[in-house]
């Protein structure tokens, strides 16, 4: 179970600071929403050498990798709610990097999410 929670936290912290630096590159994009498909294309090779979006990508490949290694050893009902901790992070690291304002009932259900996971790590029986 301990190699469980390690290489999870690894994880976790790999998917959430890939998840950060994407939203920081494309937010610095622009939105890309009203584009055409030209403007978009644009979006798309320029994207190829931002490093924001190069690392963020290498970052979520890791987690990607991690998080296989987990599956190959641990039930799936443990693991996937330690995945849920990227909430906790991403909440906390929004608001610093990103300046994201996160409402009380937003951390309400982030605390919720915590209990959830210690629970459901305990029930293991490791």
């Amino acid at each position: 179970m301990l190699k469980t929670v390690v290489v999870m936290l690894m994880a976790v912290t790999a998917g959430t600071v890939g998840d950060l630096l994407l939203a920081k590159g494309m937010k610095e994009m622009g939105d890309i929403s009203a584009m055409n498909l030209r403007g978009i294309l644009n979006v798309a090779i320029q994207a190829l050498t931002t490093p924001k979006l190069i690392i963020g990508t290498a970052m979520l490949a890791i987690f990607f990798f991690l998080w296989l290694a987990v599956l190959s050893w641990e039930d799936l009902t443990v693991a996937l709610p330690m995945q849920a901790l990227n909430y906790v992070l991403v909440a906390f690291l929004s608001q610093y990097f990103l300046g994201e304002v996160v409402s009380p009932t937003r951390w309400a259900g982030t605390i919720l999410v915590c209990i959830g996971v210690m629970l459901i790590t305990k029930s293991s029986g490791a």
